[in-house]
Formats: structure tokens, C-alpha cells, sequence
């Protein structure tokens, strides 16, 4: 067993969430608190109350999300985020949200995680958004197929590729979740290949204009590096069990 407090505050240093700027709506950090046990640690990509009621199937009593309770703002507490508190608190789950720190963190980060399951070299930070880097960069010597197979092996599922770029890419970016609305901005710096997960139409037309390639995995299947990565560090740290529960949402 672990204590709440101990696990939450080394969490907030690992992932330097107080510092780490993001949407006001993630709301990073301790989300809700349990009676101050971890004994066992979900992992999911989305708040949802299906999400909520898996943790307590599963005898979870920290869970730890990617995306949390909160994205649509200040609203009040009836409909669905009535029911997923009240499953939160008949169960006593404590709820942890962790959104762009999780992204960026340099060892269980859903792009480090992401571009080393590819094999991506000599990565470094990429793509700033509000004086921090949210992404990676790296190297490929090998060919556009050999990378898209290499993607999709990590994925797990089919990647869309917009092949416009070099069938020999050499530079890559990849920011997971939905950033393909930043490919101008990508292909700006010299990026002859994106791997994102989602992107708008227009982004398709931009890669032919820009002469770039666009992989896209999937909003929820490049995010579910980080919380499992996360969870399996604590899990060894504070010896507990984890798991994870997993509900795609097929974007």
C-alpha cells in the first residue's frame, strides 16, 4: 500500500506539472481524492464513466488519465459528471489527470514512448507551445515504407499516410494526440515526415503543398503510451499493481 499524498506529489514532480503550461481545462494533477490509499492503479486514455466503473470492477483505487473529468469546463455537478463522481466516490477512487505533461515527459512521455517503439535516433525536443516543447525530432535511415510499417507495428492498427514528402525520409517529428493542425509550422523547420494522430481535411492539401509526409495513427491509439508507461513506473516504485483499461474510440 501507498499513501495518496506521496504518490500524488511524486507524480507532480516527475511530470513538473505546476509548471508545465496547458489548456485550463485539463485541470493536471490530483483531480479527486480518495480516502488517502493506493492499493492498486488504472490507467485510461479518457475520463468516461465506463472508464470510472472498469476501476472499480478492477479494485483500482488511483486512476490515472490522459485526458480528465474536466474538458468542458466549469459546469455543474449533475448529468454525467454527477454520475461519474458518484463512482468515483462509492469506490474510492482518486483521479489523476496528466495531458500535455504526459506528452512531453522525456522517459514515459507518450512521444518518447511512441518514437523509441519506432526507433526513431537522436531525438530531441520539438514543437513549442507556450515555451515548452510538446513533441520529439528525430532521424530515420531507412525507407517512407519501412517507417509507416514500423509505425503501424507500434500502433497497433493502420496508419492514413499522405505520401507527398521523400520516400527516404530523414527528418521526423512526431506529437501525438491532435496535431496536425500544426503542420505548417512543422514543415517550416525542414520536417520531410509528420506522425501525428488526427489532423483537419485541410491539413491532407497542406503536406502536398508542403511536400511533406503525414502519418496519421489515431487521436486515442498515440496516447496510450504515457499513462501505461506512468502507471507501470509507479507501480514498480510504490509496489502496487496496475492495469489498463482500454475503450478506443476509433479516432
Amino acid at each position: 500500500m501507498a499513501h495518496l499524498r506521496e504518490v500524488v506529489n511524486y507524480i507532480d514532480r516527475y511530470l513538473d506539472i505546476d509548471r508545465f503550461p496547458d489548456s485550463p481545462n485539463a485541470v493536471n494533477g490530483l483531480q479527486v481524492e480518495n480516502s488517502g490509499r493506493v492499493t492498486r492503479i488504472a490507467a485510461a486514455v479518457d475520463a468516461s464513466t465506463r472508464t470510472l466503473e472498469a476501476a472499480a470492477r478492477q479494485g483500482a483505487n488511483f486512476l490515472i488519465l490522459h485526458h480528465g473529468l474536466f474538458w468542458s469546463g466549469l459546469q455543474p455537478v449533475t448529468g454525467v459528471l454527477r454520475r461519474q463522481l458518484r463512482i468515483a466516490f462509492e469506490n474510492d477512487i482518486a483521479v489523476y489527470g496528466a495531458h500535455l505533461p504526459l506528452d512531453a515527459h522525456p522517459v514515459v512521455g507518450n512521444n518518447a514512448c511512441l518514437a523509441a517503439a519506432i526507433g526513431l535516433k537522436s531525438l530531441k525536443p520539438f514543437l513549442e507551445y507556450q515555451g515548452r516543447c510538446i513533441g520529439l525530432q528525430g532521424t530515420w535511415s531507412g525507407s517512407r515504407e519501412q517507417l509507416l510499417r514500423k509505425t503501424e507495428a507500434a500502433l497497433g492498427g493502420p496508419v492514413k499516410s499522405f505520401n507527398f514528402g521523400s520516400p527516404k525520409p530523414k527528418k521526423v517529428a512526431v506529437v501525438t494526440g491532435g496535431a496536425g493542425s500544426d503542420i505548417h509550422r512543422v514543415g517550416a523547420v525542414g520536417i520531410d515526415t509528420y506522425i501525428t494522430g488526427e489532423a483537419p481535411h485541410w491539413a491532407g492539401v497542406a503536406a502536398a503543398e508542403l511536400e511533406m509526409n503525414l502519418f496519421l495513427g489515431g487521436h486515442y491509439a498515440t496516447e496510450t503510451f504515457g499513462v501505461k508507461a506512468l502507471s507501470a513506473h509507479l507501480a514498480k516504485k510504490f509496489s502496487v499493481p496496475w492495469d489498463f483499461i482500454d475503450f478506443p474510440t476509433g479516432l
